[in-house]
């Protein structure tokens, strides 16, 4: 996401005072507002010391219960092409599918920072590209900010974006888009050169204007270093606790994936099962003749 160099306003207006309140400010998280969280408050709260939470959606119904819940920022990631859309990886995700999907989150939305993803191949070719794929995102979904991938790759595509008005959230460490050049998803940045490589990734696309940057799958020690080294926010997946904001997949979160997950990964509910639990009673409901029942016709 893109920087953010002013004054903190509240980022819910009316919100109870709580977490980073204290230190002169409302609290990004637990708050209520009838305005969009902007990356004008995640700016503050970095200021503030105070930590956020920011889930992936892809829907409006799953969106707006988060929305409900609190949560201050979504990503409509391309983990859209794994979660929902039965890809193998992220690599085939089109636009057009992060349009939609974007647009559908949005619309289910009140007050959170909509982030979406620039999926691969509609910015590689350069800072024109990335504008015109940016600017859609915007225009037709309404998405708030745009991330993409890269460090040092990518800043030139970074800046021309935010000069344009659209702020940007980087995103460096693992980037799974070049999940065919790592031959899987190994952890990033270990080694003295590793190490500096990040940091040079981290700084440059601060310096071109990120407001945000995600680090995925980066030895917490360095995301530490990475942390206390930006003045923007840093967001961790897979990068220890140090991070400013943390981010996970919500199916991974909630329980709704299925087999061996990453090992950062918590669960913090087995819908899963629950899900599969309620189909199957309405399966034998309906075998059994016990559904619909007299409450349940009309006359």
């Amino acid at each position: 996401m893109t920087h953010v160099q002013s004054t903190p306003s509240s980022p819910a207006g009316g919100a109870p005072k709580e977490a980073g309140a204290a230190k002169g400010g409302t609290a990004l998280y637990g708050g209520t507002s009838t305005r969009r969280v902007t990356v004008r408050d995640i700016a503050a709260a970095k200021r503030r010391g105070e930590k956020w939470p920011m889930l992936t959606a892809y829907d409006a119904m799953t969106a707006s219960v988060f929305d409900e819940s609190g949560i201050p920022v979504m990503l409509v990631g391309d983990s859209m092409g794994n979660c929902h859309l039965g890809y193998e990886s992220t690599v085939p995700v089109t636009l057009d599918e992060m349009t939609m999907l974007a647009a559908a989150v949005v619309r289910g939305t009140k007050r959170a920072l909509i982030v979406a993803d620039l999926p691969f191949g509609s910015f590689q070719e350069g800072s024109v590209q990335a504008l015109r794929s940016a600017t859609r995102l915007v225009k037709e979904a309404g998405v708030g900010a745009i991330k993409l991938e890269g460090g040092e790759r990518s800043a030139e595509q970074v800046e021309r974006l935010v000069e344009s008005g659209i702020p940007v959230m980087a995103h460096i460490g693992l980037t799974p888009q070049s999940v065919n050049a790592y031959g899987g998803y190994p952890v990033q940045g270990r080694g003295e050169e590793a190490a500096e490589q990040l940091l040079r990734d981290a700084k440059a696309v601060q310096e071109a204007g990120a407001f945000a940057v995600v680090l995925e799958l980066v030895p917490a020690e360095l995301a530490a270093r990475v942390t206390g080294d930006l003045a923007i926010p840093t967001v961790g997946i897979g990068a220890g606790p140090d991070c400013d904001a943390q981010v996970l997949v919500w199916t991974d979160m909630a329980g709704m994936t299925s087999g061996r997950l990453p090992r950062f990964v918590k669960q913090y509910a087995d819908l899963r099962q629950v899900l599969g639990g309620a189909a199957k009673a309405f399966a034998e409901d309906v075998v059994g003749g016990a559904y619909p029942a007299e409450e349940h016709s009309f006359h």
